[in-house]
């Protein structure tokens, strides 16, 4: 079950567009223990929603990435 420990959205529903919208995330602020993300629809620009990641969810995403990249350098024997 730890795959669903940090969800992100790439599809929610917009008021203006009036249909489920592909969104981008843009970063709002950071603060030393989380940042906070905002969702923006990508046809009108309407933020939809937010997103906040904590620090530990921030060390979990990196290392992921690192072991992901070591993972595609290593050589296949």
């Amino acid at each position: 079950m730890k795959q669903f420990e940090s969800l992100r959205a790439s599809s929610l529903y917009c008021n203006r567009c009036k249909s489920a919208m592909p969104v981008r995330e843009r970063l709002l602020l950071v603060l030393p223990d989380k940042e906070i993300y905002d969702y923006l629809c990508t046809a009108c620009g309407d933020s939809l929603g937010q997103r906040e990641v904590g620090s530990s969810e921030k060390l979990m995403t990196r290392a992921a990435a690192q072991r992901a990249r070591g993972a595609r350098r290593s050589p296949l024997l």
